[in-house]
């Protein structure tokens, strides 16, 4: 499994706010942190409640009741929710009668800790259980403690409309699958996410089509691994059967980001995350063959080193990484690429370190998130390796990580300045009203004056400086796709 692209490393939960909601009586406040799977659930969370008559509040004291959505792939991520937990019981001294649920990677595996032993919470519920939610706030309603954490190989929630919340309705996230069957090593998340399974591509598509009528211009395509997205009318193809099945038996991603794009010319298409391993030239000819598909691969590489990639079991060698993005560079010149990596993964030597310092110099990622390995309990690896490289290494061989990132990140940005490109508005700079936030089809982050663009508009931009983070330019002029 890979780790979907984080929002941040460690973020305060979002809170939910929406004005297409039914109306009810009673108040939902819904926290999410993690990756980008963990929001797009709690609007699959939103909508199960609010047909159960809950409203959402940006206000923790108006609530009947807390979700934390949580996540487990690193032991901050736990740190964070756990004195998160702690202070909400603190301040559930001013309402006794308020209801306090874990939802997520965290709530599968911890669920009698926090439920029993330690009291933080009332309900429990997995990420196959959100269907569930209405009948386990009733249990709680009744004084029962309600925990259900059973992982389904069926459940996609294909049928459920999600509740776009905290949305700034341009762009918007779309699962497309479930579970992981990658066993990476120091990956929680087949234990917590279950098996792969993949959505009916027609749901995908009616989801994507009443985006667009809604006005939004960008759609996320989502799944713990995107390129191992198959799906068939056929019901005998099923398990393995459905892996071996010849391409024009079923819809693979390739054909399904095909299906999306040719929506509207105008709907940006973006995808993640992808395994190395997975990744095909059907899908870096789709991508480049159409327009609105946007150029940026997430390709974790999680090592440099090719002894570490097999206790990782990543079932690629470095060469053959190295040659995946080369193939990815030969297809699409221009295509941005980041990547995972973890630093003192057990039995690391500094000379395998040294091959992940040369594979950052090498690969001159776009972007990368990077952190030092943290052993999770259940994980094949913490079951079979002894995790033998101290803190105070890791934390120093991550920071030669990311110095050598940061300099990537500055000269790829400098590299940007004289050139013109097509940005999606997003909203306000986060440091001026004044300006305008966007992105490229690379994913770069582009701030510019405002003039007299609008949000949701495609704007030519030159750029003119820049920082290691962020292209700074000037609009020229609006965009329109035939």
């Amino acid at each position: 499994m890979e780790d979907i692209k984080e929002i941040d490393e460690q973020r305060q939960g979002e809170v939910l706010t929406s004005d297409q909601l039914k109306s009810g009586n009673k108040k939902m406040y819904i926290e999410s942190y993690g990756c980008q799977m963990n929001f797009s659930d709690s609007e699959i969370v939103a909508s199960v409640l609010n047909k159960d008559g809950y409203q959402p509040t940006d206000q923790i004291d108006d609530a009947d009741i807390v979700f934390l959505n949580t996540c487990s792939i690193r032991e901050n991520a736990e740190q964070t929710i756990r004195k998160r937990l702690e202070k909400i019981q603190v301040d559930k001294k001013k309402n006794p009668n308020l209801k306090v649920g874990i939802l997520g990677c965290m709530a599968e595996r911890l669920k009698s800790k926090l439920l029993e032993e330690e009291k933080l919470v009332d309900l429990v519920a997995g990420p196959d259980a959100y269907r569930k939610l209405p009948e386990l706030v009733n249990e709680v309603d009744e004084g029962d403690k309600a925990v259900n954490v059973l992982l389904s190989r069926e459940e996609t929630y294909s049928n459920i409309d999600p509740v776009r919340i905290n949305s700034n309705g341009i762009t918007a996230f779309i699962s497309i699958m479930r579970g992981c069957d990658n066993m990476c090593t120091f990956c929680v998340v087949p234990f917590t996410r279950g098996r792969e399974r993949s959505r009916d591509p027609h749901s995908i598509i009616d989801e994507a089509k009443k985006l667009y009528e809604k006005g939004y211009k960008e759609v996320t395509l989502l799944g713990q691994n995107v390129d191992s997205y198959r799906w068939s009318e056929d019901e005998s193809l099923r398990g393995r059967a459905l892996k071996e099945a010849p391409r024009d038996k079923v819809v693979d991603f390739a054909k399904l980001l095909d299906m999306v794009a040719a929506i509207a010319p105008d709907l940006r298409v973006r995808f993640t995350t992808s395994h190395p391993k997975d990744i095909t030239d059907d899908v870096l000819y789709s991508m480049r063959d159409n327009p609105n598909v946007c150029e940026y691969i997430h390709l974790p590489a999680q090592s440099g080193n090719s002894r570490i990639l097999k206790l990782m079991n990543r079932t690629y060698t470095r060469e053959w990484y190295d040659e995946k993005v080369n193939r990815i560079r030969e297809i699409m010149p221009d295509c941005a690429i980041s990547t995972d990596i973890i630093t003192g993964f057990c039995t690391e030597t500094e000379e395998e370190h040294e091959d992940t310092l040369d594979l950052m110099r090498k690969a001159e990622y776009d972007m990368a998130y990077m952190f030092y390995y943290s052993e999770r309990p259940g994980t094949l690896a913490a079951k079979k390796y002894k995790d033998d490289v101290d803190l105070a290494t890791k934390k120093r061989r991550l920071q030669e990580v990311i110095n050598i990132q940061n300099e990537k990140n500055l000269k790829k940005n400098q590299a940007c300045i004289g050139k013109e490109y097509i940005v999606l508005i997003e909203g306000n700079s986060k440091k001026s009203d004044q300006e305008w936030f966007g992105r490229t089809s690379q994913n770069k982050v582009v701030v510019f004056p405002k003039k007299d663009f609008k949000a949701g508009e495609y704007v030519k931009v030159i750029v003119n400086s820049c920082t290691g983070a962020t292209l700074i330019g000037e609009g020229l002029e609006k965009v329109q796709h035939d």
